[in-house]
């Protein structure tokens, strides 16, 4: 009898090998650890991250992993925990388009916890990392844009991903890490109502879907078990969580198709469905000398899936509410030509942006729409005081694959991260990035701080 998909799937992340990844995949995996450590140090000091972290040393104990922010030791599922929750913060975590699903969050955390724990080598924690990048991502993809409508996905694919990276590391058979999936399935949560209240749900949705995966991973080795189609089953994710799911994404082109190199870097500290857009706005002030008080209406033309996300929020109240403003994005790019986390921290309610943001309007547009989400276009029509009307478009945002960052573009954003929030110091995400960057010949990962 054929493998079911979630059996497929499950298979997959339990038998692949560091020397079935081309070394480009490689390289691009440590490039996103990298970034991903950036993101979890500049979660240090925000109060919804501090939260989590006070809770998880209430309830936790001291054990061999990292806490980035603090630089303690918890166990495996509190480090997770607390990291999954401080790197989707900053809004500057990477994402992967077709799935609508930032991998990082919640398989680095996992992953980093588990190694450390086991005293795993470098190619082995790179090894898990891919297996939950290319599990992840395809669990997205195979949800669809119905389930993104009213789930966000990296809570809920994340919950498997971080399943898969967690059991490549425990070495768990193909038959334990369906078990696994099963496990984290049944668990995974996290839905977008968050963003009509500037509520902190956004931080707990990573925490718990790196913890609760890690937790599935570790049960499985003991013997408990899943459900065993719990992706594409009667009563499975998909029959409770969308109308559009293709159980032919699950299986794409296994260890053939590396997702994990598909991954965008998030050049601004905002949501990813304001970049297109932001970016083509930038193309047009370049391109014809314009400043902010210049520009009298901005219409974004954009998919469904952002109207859906930023839609709700009309006058953000927060930091990271505004993060999510279209308006507010635009507002940042016009008047610094960047929307980094010193401008929303210092700006985000300034008077200028405020008014900014009354002039930007969203546009379903069906070229974007039907691109959206393999290939996320910004297309903006910008009218200016003196009546012209100029248009820019953006194909590839800046940080996609093919507009992607360099290395050294890289390691200053993960700098600009760790200082803003104080949590390192420049000489320290030095050493932290040549350590990562050779993490395939370390025989132990090790403490990263």
């Amino acid at each position: 009898m054929s493998e079911h998909p979630s059996q497929q799937l499950a298979a997959f992340a339990a038998n692949l090998q560091f020397q079935d990844i081309p070394e480009n995949v490689v390289r691009r995996a440590e490039d996103l650890f990298l970034d991903w450590i950036g993101s979890a140090l500049a979660g240090k000091g925000a109060r919804p991250v501090e939260t989590i972290a006070a809770f998880a040393q209430q309830m936790g104990a001291l054990g061999p992993c990292e806490v980035l922010i603090s630089r303690t030791r918890s166990t495996p599922l509190f480090a997770a925990l607390v990291n999954g929750a401080s790197s989707h913060f900053a809004e500057q975590d990477d994402v992967h388009n077709g799935s609508v699903f930032h991998p990082a969050a919640v398989v680095f955390p996992a992953a980093l916890a588990v190694a450390q724990s086991l005293g795993s080598s470098g190619k082995e924690l790179l090894c898990a990392v891919t297996a939950g990048y290319e599990v992840g991502i395809r669990v997205g993809e195979f949800l669809g844009r119905s389930h993104y409508k009213i789930f966000h996905t990296t809570g809920t694919a994340g919950t498997i991903a971080a399943a898969a990276a967690a059991g490549s590391l425990l070495k768990l058979t193909p038959e334990q890490m369906l078990h696994a999936f099963g496990s984290a399935g049944t668990q995974a949560a996290g839905l977008w109502e968050f963003l009509r209240d500037a509520a902190d749900s956004k931080q707990l949705h990573t925490a718990k879907a790196a913890s609760d995966g890690l937790m599935a991973a570790y049960l499985a080795q003991g013997g408990f078990t899943g459900a065993r189609r719990i992706l594409e089953g009667a009563q499975g994710m998909a029959a409770g969580m969308s109308r559009d799911a293709d159980p032919s994404k699950l299986t794409d082109r296994l260890g053939q198709r590396w997702a994990l190199a598909e991954t965008s870097f998030k050049f601004h500290a905002s949501c990813r469905h304001t970049h297109p857009a932001a970016d083509a706005l930038l193309q047009v002030m370049g391109e014809h000398g314009l400043t902010a008080e210049r520009i009298a209406r901005v219409e974004a033309y954009v998919h469904q899936g952002a109207i859906d996300v930023l839609g709700p929020v009309v006058n953000p109240q927060t930091v990271h509410q505004a993060k999510f403003s279209m308006g507010t994005v635009l507002g940042l790019i016009a008047e610094f030509r960047i929307a980094g986390l010193t401008e929303f921290e210092n700006y985000y309610n300034d008077p200028r942006i405020a008014d900014f943001r009354s002039k930007v309007h969203m546009v379903l547009d069906e070229e974007v729409d039907a691109a959206y989400p393999e290939r996320w276009i910004g297309k903006v029509a910008v009218t200016t005081t003196d009546g012209r009307i100029l248009g820019g478009r953006v194909d590839e945002p800046k940080g996609d694959p093919g507009n992607t960052l360099s290395r050294r573009e890289l390691h200053d954003k993960a700098v600009r991260l760790a200082a803003f929030s104080g949590a390192a110091a420049e000489d320290e995400m030095n050493a932290v990035a040549d350590k990562v960057w050779s993490m395939a010949r370390l025989p132990q990962v090790g403490s990263l701080l």
